[in-house]
């Protein structure tokens, strides 16, 4: 389905630079009512408090803040009284600009909106703006990449509830050209243009900005993120942090994404939006608003003008009871609708298929055989077990399951070790993200599996280090009837580049179909899961699952297929 091209229909800059075309004008009346729907949907958008106001700019257009550098063009854009008015943009040291003010057709009044030459240097950069009723002014402006962090709690999981909190704050004011901004929670039962609520404006990196409140301010992910990449870049990060705790997938995702799907929104209308606001424990980090699109509307749709690099994402939890076995479908969707939407409505600068990374479910309660979290693992890369995959590309992600910690003061579910977290999301991250391609990006899958008198060898491509005996199950078959099911088996060997395990785990008369690797809630103690990348030892084997009936002949050879998805079943 198109999209519109600018978050408000009818509104168009017009510059001396770069004048706009018929055809787009056309293409926004043609998709005026894409974004709502009704009428009274236009009604209630147009008498929302706040939105009809004097010349100013955007909500989340301040001071300290950083704008997409090239070679892609920011945009800038805000409100005015005037329709018709030329407004007058300058930018420190690189000239001055003009727009006319339009009115929204949608939500009826005046907006301005310029597209910024690309700008290389860092800055920092003055940018004023002047109309009859008055001159503003933002400070402090910088170009750097703009990336956009959301999810759930562990996403929203605050720096000062973190492991080495203290020093990780200290160390805040050391990375002045990080700057951070923080989305207040909003939900909303259609799109609106511009954030409501702010929790965080633009604020210069330091212990203040960094070491706010718990589940306030700000993300321990998205920071340490952030600043990795500074680190490896040298050059300004803008973090932007839109989070709510305790939401599944459906509730980020737009009506389009979802219809993707098959999931019908009507069915999942937002009947009091009291209760939603009231969910969320601030202790614990659960609860929240759980109805189709409410925060894509109010807290993801606003920022959609906004050019951006790219996005990380922390989230899947809350989805273990909702349309679990749709989560193959809903988070790949997501991913591909946000891509678009950006991409349209920053007419053209947001990447079509910008980086996105997300950390897959950490570990959880230590005895649980619940399979609700393997399968968000496995359905969070599409059934494929890996990213980038032919589904999911451009895609990146942090391996996370051995990662537990049982004695966390905000629940086990959320721990407080987001360091490794993040280290192992930047290391894919940069690679697909940036091309910066290290020799081991992630951890070690197997490339075929050989059987022997007594035993299956899964092959490696690259060198593993193993912790232990453990991990591996095979699904049995009785009699190659309909009945199955997985029982452990042990590893009897392990060479640089395979795995041995012991097959005569079934029974008589019985078949192994299948072999998975890790498939429990929390499958290991500390960093001690069985398979790890040798090169890297930071980087642990993923979970897997693999469908494939064993003949009992030893020397057969079956090749694992890791471009088509597997099923679970």
């Amino acid at each position: 389905m198109a999209f519109v091209k600018n978050l408000f229909l009818g509104c168009i800059f017009v510059s001396a630079s770069w004048p706009a075309s018929g055809h787009y004008i056309e293409q926004m009346s043609k998709n005026m009512g894409e974004i709502v729907s009704s009428l009274e949907q236009q009604r209630r958008a147009s008498s929302l408090p706040g939105l009809t106001k004097s010349f100013s700019f955007a909500s989340y257009f301040a001071s300290h803040m950083v704008l997409q550098k090239a070679p892609k063009r920011a945009t800038i854009w805000g409100y005015a009284a005037n329709i018709g008015e030329r407004i007058i943009i300058k930018v420190s040291e690189r000239g001055i600009y003009t727009t006319k003010v339009y009115l929204d057709l949608l939500y009826n009044y005046g907006v301005w909106k310029l597209k910024l030459p690309a700008e290389s240097s860092a800055g920092p950069f003055t940018i004023t703006a002047i109309s009859s009723e008055k001159t503003i002014t933002l400070t402090d402006v910088m170009f750097g990449d703009v990336w956009v962090c959301s999810g759930q709690s562990n996403m929203q999981f605050t720096m000062i509830q973190g492991f080495n909190a203290s020093e990780e704050i200290a160390d805040a004011g050391n990375y002045p050209d990080i700057r951070l901004f923080t989305v207040g929670d909003l939900i909303s039962p259609h799109p609106i243009p511009d954030l409501q609520d702010i929790w965080q404006q633009w604020a210069v990196a330091d212990k203040s900005s960094v070491g706010g409140k718990p589940w306030r301010y700000f993300s321990a992910v998205c920071w340490l993120f952030g600043k990795t990449l500074y680190k490896k870049l040298g050059y300004p990060i803008g973090l932007i942090d839109t989070t709510w705790g305790g939401t599944p997938v459906e509730a980020w995702s737009s009506t389009d994404a979802l219809a993707m799907c098959g999931l019908d929104k009507e069915t999942d209308e937002v009947k009091d939006f009291s209760d939603h606001q009231l969910g969320f424990d601030p202790v614990t980090g659960f609860g929240g608003p759980s109805a189709s699109s409410v925060l894509w509307n109010g807290m993801v749709f606003p920022l959609l003008n906004m050019t951006i690099y790219g996005a990380i994402w922390y989230q899947g939890e809350s989805n273990e009871g909702k349309n679990i076995h749709k989560y193959n479908c809903t988070f790949p969707s997501m991913i591909d609708d946000w891509r678009q939407k950006f991409h349209n409505a920053s007419d053209g600068e947001t990447d079509p298929v910008f980086p996105f990374g997300f950390v897959q479910l950490a570990a959880y309660r230590p005895d649980s055989i619940d399979p609700g979290f393997p399968e968000i693992r496995w359905h969070q890369t599409a059934d494929y077990g890996y990213v980038p995959n032919p589904r999911m590309k451009n895609v990146f992600m942090s391996v996370a399951m051995d990662l537990p910690d049982f004695a966390s003061p905000y629940g086990s579910i959320h721990p407080r070790d987001k360091q490794d977290v993040v280290a192992r999301l930047a290391i894919s991250g940069m690679s697909v993200a940036y091309n910066q391609q290290e020799e081991v990006t992630q951890g070690p899958l197997p490339a075929h599996i050989q059987e022997g008198p007594t035993n299956l060898t899964l092959m490696y491509t690259e060198k593993i280090k193993y912790n232990n005996l453990v991990g591996f199950e095979v699904l049995c078959t009785v009699n190659d009837s309909s009945i199955t099911f997985w029982t452990p088996t042990p590893i009897l060997s392990a060479l640089p580049t395979s795995i041995t395990l012991y097959s005569l785990v079934c029974g008589e008369g019985q078949t192994i179909l299948g072999l998975r690797y890790s498939w429990r809630e929390s499958p290991c103690a500390l960093k001690t899961c069985t398979v790890y990348s040798a090169d890297n030892p930071l980087l642990p084997g993923p979970p897997f699952l693999v469908y494939h009936k064993m003949t009992g002949v030893a020397g057969s050879v079956h090749v694992i297929d890791w471009n088509t998805p597997t099923t679970i079943h």
